[in-house]
């Protein structure tokens, strides 16, 4: 693979930005770097303000969080097959976004007397397609401080670090240098077990670079997170899984995009198939569209800060309220689900305002597991790994029986005939998966109660599980392509030929090099072997032919 400057770079990150503040025009993009890297006018005006806290936040020091926006369609981007190749070993829930880009910020907010102002303020802000929250935020922390204190020539060298990183390549250690300091991490993979994290040892390096081990690229801190609403842990997860419009109102950027990130990974290894912004505000592009009350509020997931939301968004029928996020040094005390009627300000009480009623029953022994680690001062990060496998086993015991009768509509193999196009996927029939409920439901694998019938019912309509059944329905069909690409191969095509008018078999070389052609471009399951058997097989068939005929089909198709 041939790389070209910057595409190393363009593997991870789209372009870093400095938003500062200037007195005639507000908050203005003063840098954008590498200098040909290109953004519309309107990503520009969504990234100025999506980069600076909302002014009633109060944020005086050092911030971080993280944003969302819609990229402007139409771009074209090099190096992209290569990307799109690692894109196919990712798990689904990391697999990019082409629409959306996500935006890393660290926000600086300090008293300066030498300003008009009286106060510097800046964002360094990193603009990729990646969702590795965890990776980038540790990236700025190490830069961001000292390029405060320096310069463009300091955000100069930190991108040639960049460029010089290996491509974002899953399953294996990789090492990525920046400003003296080497991060070791792991992409995962779809072949990790999920809920598995192969733990990246922190080796001593002989020269004098610091090394550190990243136990994660993507994930966030889930028990910090959740913290503010304890009790609602198994409401929030059905009504992310159900694809439901929720509003996080909290206190400050970092709280609001901690805590919808949170929220979205709650339901992995499903993927969560609607929008979600960690952080929105007023200016946003989408504001008008996200907020107006003259349609039933969209499937997305909000992070606010603005007070102006607490009545723009009043009619929402999900609202996360946050206060400041504190590790709790007490057990929580149950809090009881509280009314949307009594949602009037922003200084209304923390808590879940919803009139909601779960489908599931409540489990108990999580809620005392969890209250348990907080008086015996376990740490976050153990409490999070309990957090995130009780997530996991629920969504699993969800999804199996969904996946097994998928599975069942897979024709079977001895009805694939090499002479005959691949038949085609059974249709997902509602009423016959239900039926598959009674002695193949969730309750092979969970001990919860409730109604898991009328969670499927409200499932089967949201777009979670279009998004689920569509790659599934790709991922079967290109199975099926695969099988007949094998059926062909085991074929004595020559001897197929040699029976055939010629027109027929000129017929047959044109459709296996369109096999071959699709084989490539849609990356099917097929062993290299089958592929240069195949390609044998079209060579023979071509020499036993007349000469003309077969300079014709050497030249087409190649």
């Amino acid at each position: 693979l041939s790389l070209l400057p910057w595409d190393r770079f363009s593997a991870w990150l789209h372009c870093v930005c400095v938003v500062g503040f200037d007195l005639e025009l507000g908050q203005a993009v003063e840098v954008i770097y590498p200098p040909h890297s290109k953004l519309t006018d309107k990503e520009k005006t969504n990234i100025c303000y999506l980069s600076f806290p909302d002014s009633n936040s109060g944020c005086h020091g050092d911030t971080q969080f993280c944003f969302r926006f819609r990229r402007s369609p139409g771009r074209k981007v090099s190096f992209c097959c290569f990307l799109d190749q690692l894109d196919r070993d990712l798990p689904v829930y990391l697999k990019k976004d082409s629409a959306y880009y996500y935006g890393y910020v660290y926000f600086r907010q300090v008293r300066d007397k030498s300003l008009k102002r009286g106060y510097f303020q800046k964002s360094l802000v990193l603009i990729s397609k990646l969702p590795y929250v965890h990776l980038f935020r540790t990236m700025l922390k190490q830069i961001a401080p000292e390029y405060f204190e320096k310069s463009e020539a300091f955000l100069e060298a930190v991108c040639s670090d960049v460029d010089r990183w290996p491509p974002p390549v899953p399953g294996q250690v990789l090492q990525l240098p920046i400003m003296g300091v080497i991060m070791k991490l792991r992409i995962p993979t779809y072949r990790d077990k999920p809920g598995t994290t192969p733990v990246v040892q922190n080796m001593h390096q002989a020269d004098a670079q610091i090394s550190m081990a990243l136990p994660t690229v993507h994930e966030v801190d889930l028990f910090r997170c959740f913290c503010p609403v304890f009790f609602h842990i198994q409401m929030l997860w059905e009504l992310v899984l159900l694809g439901e419009p929720l509003v996080v109102m909290a206190p400050s950027p970092s709280e609001s995009s901690e805590t919808v990130l949170a929220l979205v990974s709650c339901i992995s290894p499903l993927k969560y198939c609607s929008d979600f912004r960690p952080y929105f505000t007023i200016h946003d592009s989408e504001f008008k569209e996200y907020t107006t009350r003259t349609q039933a509020p969209p499937s997305v997931i909000l992070g606010v800060t603005n007070p102006f939301f607490a009545k723009t968004l009043q009619h929402w029928p999900h609202i996360i309220r946050i206060g400041d996020i504190k590790l709790p040094g007490e057990v929580p005390k149950q809090v009881k689900v509280k009314k949307l009627k009594n949602l009037k300000t922003l200084d209304s009480k923390p808590g879940v305002y919803t009139s909601y009623k779960p489908y599931l029953n409540k489990d108990e022994e999580i809620v005392k597991q969890l209250q348990k680690g907080v008086q015996q001062k376990r740490p976050t990060e153990a409490q999070s790994v309990i957090l995130r496998r009780y997530f996991l086993e629920l969504t699993e015991s969800f999804i199996i029986p969904l996946e097994r009768y998928v599975a069942s509509l897979m024709p079977l193999q001895k009805s694939i005939s090499p002479w005959k196009s691949p038949p085609q996927l059974r249709q997902f029939s509602q009423e016959d998966f239900m039926k598959t409920l009674e002695k193949a439901g969730p309750q092979l694998t969970s001990g919860l109660k409730g109604d898991w019938i009328g969670l499927y019912r409200h499932f089967l309509k949201s777009p979670n599980f279009d998004g689920w059944f569509r790659s599934r329905q790709k991922e079967m069909t290109q199975k099926l392509e695969a099988l007949h690409l094998e059926a062909l191969c085991n074929e004595n095509l020559v001897f197929w030929s040699q029976k055939h008018t010629e027109v027929e078999t000129v017929d047959l070389v044109l459709k296996l090099k369109n096999k071959l052609l699709q084989a490539d471009r849609e990356h099917l399951p097929v062993k290299t072997d089958t592929l240069k058997k195949l390609q044998t097989h079209i060579n023979d068939i071509i020499l036993a032919l007349p000469d003309d005929l077969q300079d014709i089909l050497l030249k087409t198709g190649t």
